[in-house]
């Protein structure tokens, strides 16, 4: 099997990966907005939001359809929102991208689910402040799982990372309630156990991030700027995508200094 994988050319996983991250990211789209409504996102099929048309498969064809239709419904003529076409785009763009990177490897396939997880549970994250379980969790389980075939020999590394991410970001949350959810917390597990020591500068660019917001709404709208609620999720989402490619070098030019 090995064999075989490593004698396919790179380009072609990564052009599957694309594909299958587009079309993912259509199914993000249907969690998304079901997902907070408590409804079912395996049936029925997708429809209008608008007419409740249930889409026919060659108007669920992702990017393609919508450019297609003219951007509207095929039915009523409302407009189709570009947030459909764009979440395909990124995760097709993030699968790629990872696949090229860290081929068609254990590693590869750990990094493929954390950058597709990312992107429905940022978008939930950020209309509505909550962390989906039934992404996050399956999610977690199957890259911890691909993390250690990847290197069996150190098998606790991601299991560590994983178990410390998502402890510290738990504690947090206990020293200062409201300032850090529990879904922030089940988030950084997955996080952990495909970055490794990569979670810390994750993290540091997520809070370093998630301040220089807080520092522009203090300054526009004073004190009043405690009461909003900010979602931290994409944060860490912006963290972790930074430290997957990045991660290593970070963390080598901060030891290097410290020497």
């Amino acid at each position: 099997m090995v064999t075989v994988i490593a004698s396919v050319p790179l380009w072609y996983w990564a052009l599957a990966a694309g594909l299958f991250g587009m079309c993912f990211g259509s199914f993000s789209s249907v969690l998304a907005y079901r997902w907070p409504r408590e409804e079912s996102v395996v049936k029925p099929r997708s429809r209008c939001t608008s007419c409740g048309h249930q889409l026919r498969w060659y108007e669920n064809m992702p990017v393609l359809s919508w450019l297609a239709l003219g951007r509207k419904c095929g039915s009523c003529r409302a407009p189709i929102s570009w947030r459909y076409p764009a979440l395909e785009l990124v995760s097709g763009l993030l699968a790629a991208t990872v696949v090229w990177h860290f081929g068609a490897t254990w590693k590869g396939l750990a990094a493929l689910v954390m950058v597709l997880a990312l992107v429905p549970v940022t978008t939930i994250d950020m209309e509505h402040k909550l962390i989906p379980n039934v992404v996050v969790f399956p999610a977690a389980a199957i890259a911890l799982v691909a993390m250690v075939l990847d290197n069996p020999a150190k098998w606790w590394v991601p299991v560590s990372a994983a178990a410390g991410a998502g402890g510290f970001l738990w504690l947090l949350g206990k020293v200062k309630p409201g300032g850090m959810g529990l879904g922030d917390a089940k988030l950084a597990l997955l996080l952990g156990a495909v970055l490794g020591a990569s979670i810390i500068p994750a993290f540091f660019i997520a809070f370093l991030a998630g301040s220089i917001l807080g520092a522009i709404l203090m300054a526009k709208f004073g004190m009043q700027a405690r009461k909003y609620q900010i979602p931290f999720g994409p944060y860490l989402a912006l963290g972790a995508i930074v430290a997957l490619f990045a991660g290593p070098t970070l963390i080598s030019l901060y030891t290097d200094r410290i020497h």
